[in-house]
């Protein structure tokens, strides 16, 4: 689901830019997100966390502190003190008008700062730590070059990830005096802390400060092969379902909705959202819809979507383990399909000659050193996935009422 626009206004009176990502029912709890040092609530960590989170029913906050993104202020005018401020102004506005975030999520300075924030958010019973300094001053690395001139100036401009930004003395001053292993130590909350060891920007003996400052309940994940940045998809996909995960133990979350007893099984429920639908299917959530000519919101594939999906895949996978099995050069299997529905008088092979008859059309472009005769087994087995045998049988589909219990 497309996030929600959630500004709000910070102890200075400056309006921040937020964006509330929630799941298309009601939410289980809310994360706060807190970006890294110069980065902004749009960066691909806090999005990719975010949609991972949602897709198990966590709303999740994320915000640009001020002075960065389309948040108002200046940038040279925050210190870290302004920026847990700012924290804490995020949950004042999600508890005012949502709930109270019971997680702090934290990236890099970030982290360091939802560590800081964490005892004025009382709600909150767990923060989660990625990539995050054990002390502040570790940002004062990037523009150390700069320090002497920073203290003599009072403000410079300095080149970070590419980009300008003006450091004042005021920041590197009120870093030096922050005290985060105090903090970490009377913490009171669950921790977990998410570290890679090849991060060449914060080290993981940044982690190693962290966990033994802190008091249990506290755990440590290694994200071993990941950047400072969580660039790759698939590790800030695997940093949210660790969360959730987690999150499970140590806070009081309501059950996910029910689900169908058969682990095979799907549930489809409406959202409440125009013909918008919840689809459901042992551990994963996807949505349905209508495109907005229909009648829908077009946030999500239509039902004829799903079942072109269905065949897709089969016919993809199929195709591979029947590769794989006769050691075939398949290098990789591509699938299009349509539906359409067409005059029966025009379908040859079909026996219903009156009104209209469906037709889906399927294209396969196999890739790789392939002869005809191979090809041409290939498109024979298609016709054998077991999508496909139950589009061409005959089905059975019996219909009962279950209705709710009180």
């Amino acid at each position: 689901m497309p996030a929600e626009r959630f500004d709000f206004v910070n102890a200075q009176g400056n309006r921040l830019a937020a964006l509330l990502d929630v799941p298309p029912t009601e939410p289980r709890a809310y994360a706060l997100f807190a970006h890294c040092f110069t980065c902004g609530k749009d960066v691909h960590a806090a999005s990719r966390i975010a949609e991972g989170l949602t897709a198990v029913g966590i709303g999740v906050l994320r915000f640009d502190f001020t002075g960065l993104g389309a948040s108002e202020g200046e940038f040279a005018n925050t210190t870290f003190s302004s920026n847990v401020a700012d924290l804490v102004a995020a949950a004042a506005a999600l508890r005012r008008d949502r709930r109270a975030p019971a997680i702090l999520i934290g990236h890099s300075l970030g982290g360091a700062a939802v560590l800081a924030a964490a005892g004025e958010v009382p709600e909150a019973r767990a923060v989660v730590t990625i990539a995050a300094p054990a002390d502040p001053r570790h940002v004062t690395g990037l523009f150390r070059d700069r320090l002497d001139e920073i203290g003599e100036r009072g403000e410079v401009e300095v080149t970070l990830a590419g980009r300008p930004f003006r450091i004042s003395r005021a920041f590197v001053d009120d870093i030096a005096e922050q005290n985060l292993k105090q903090k970490v130590a009377t913490l009171r909350k669950a921790l977990l802390i998410f570290q890679s060891p090849t991060d060449e920007v914060v080290g993981i003996d940044n982690a190693s400060m962290i966990f033994s400052a802190a008091k249990h309940p506290k755990s440590f994940v290694s994200l071993a092969g990941a950047d400072h940045l969580l660039s790759r998809r698939s590790d800030a996909t695997y940093v949210a379902n660790v969360i959730a995960a987690w999150a499970e133990r140590y806070l009081d979350l309501p059950e996910p909705r029910p689900q169908l007893a058969a682990a095979s099984g799907v549930l489809v429920q409406e959202t409440g959202r125009g013909l918008q639908q919840e689809v459901t299917t042992g551990r994963h959530r996807l949505i349905a819809d209508e495109p907005v000519e229909a009648g829908g919101l077009d946030t999500g594939p239509g039902p004829y979507d799903f079942l072109l999906t269905a065949l897709g895949a089969c016919t993809s996978m199929t195709l591979r383990i029947y590769a794989q099995h006769k050691r075939l050069p398949l290098d990789r299997v591509t699938v299009w399909l349509t539906h359409d529905r067409i005059h029966a008088a025009d379908c040859e092979s079909c026996e219903t000659k009156e009104g209209k008859v469906d037709r889906i059309e399927r294209v396969i472009t196999l890739t790789g050193a392939l002869d005809d005769a191979q090809r041409a087994r290939l498109l024979e087995i298609a016709d054998k996935c077991p999508v496909h045998r139950t589009l061409t049988s005959e089905v059975d589909i019996r219909t009962r009422e279950q209705r709710e219990t009180s």
